[in-house]
């Protein structure tokens, strides 16, 4: 029972441990910062953008709405990914965010997926935007922690794709910026993947945004 009324109300910052909240003053000060531009080992071929690299406030936040069952960090994750995309987004046009997939099984044990929360968070923050959830991973791509870069490579190349039957019942909004959203961008394979996949049927997509890059 108390480790359930932890998850509901969580007794520590999600980003430094203070005692007493959720998410902290100084943490979310952390996180509201101009994106920075970062050049992935595997170019995408669009630019790629970060709150900032892969240590403080940002890693800890991720990793704990990832291992630790944190749904409620959506909630600050959105809401910096929201001021990121805010700082760069055209202010004629609306945004579709595309979450990076996960494997089905490691969502599944995280209870959910955290990219796609924190995803739909930053869109309610963004008028005229929305979240199409519409990339897969085939069954048998490995969890990418341990994997070395050239591993992580192998291990997604062709092995993102859309969800059956996209594209044709679904037809891409006029005047919209499509955009891949990540928690963690390390060599750049998943993104590149993702953008390809969205790609193959004629959706391009304008630019990648990630919590942070390692």
């Amino acid at each position: 029972m108390g480790m359930l009324l932890e998850l509901i109300l969580p007794t520590e910052c999600g980003g430094c441990g203070l005692s007493g909240t959720g998410w902290c003053a100084d943490c979310d000060a952390a996180l509201d910062v101009p994106p920075v531009r970062v050049r992935p080992r595997m170019d995408p071929g669009v630019p790629c953008w970060a709150l900032g690299p892969y240590r403080g406030p940002a890693r800890r936040a991720v990793l704990a709405a990832k291992e630790r069952g944190r749904r409620d960090l959506a909630e600050p994750l959105g809401v910096a990914l929201a001021g990121g995309l805010a700082r760069l987004r055209s202010v004629d046009r609306s945004l579709v965010l595309v979450p990076a997939p996960s494997r089905t099984a490691a969502a599944r044990r995280r209870g959910g997926d955290p990219v796609l929360r924190t995803s739909r968070v930053a869109a309610r923050r963004l008028p005229g935007s929305r979240v199409v959830p519409v990339l897969r991973v085939w069954r048998g791509v490995r969890d990418s922690v341990g994997l070395t870069p050239d591993e992580r490579v192998h291990n997604l190349r062709g092995r993102v794709m859309t969800v059956p039957g996209f594209g044709t019942d679904w037809t891409m909004p006029a005047n919209v910026e499509v955009v891949v959203v990540d928690d963690v961008l390390t060599t750049g394979a998943t993104v590149r993947e993702s953008v390809r996949a969205l790609a193959r049927i004629g959706i391009p997509a304008q630019g990648v945004m990630v919590t942070c890059a390692a």
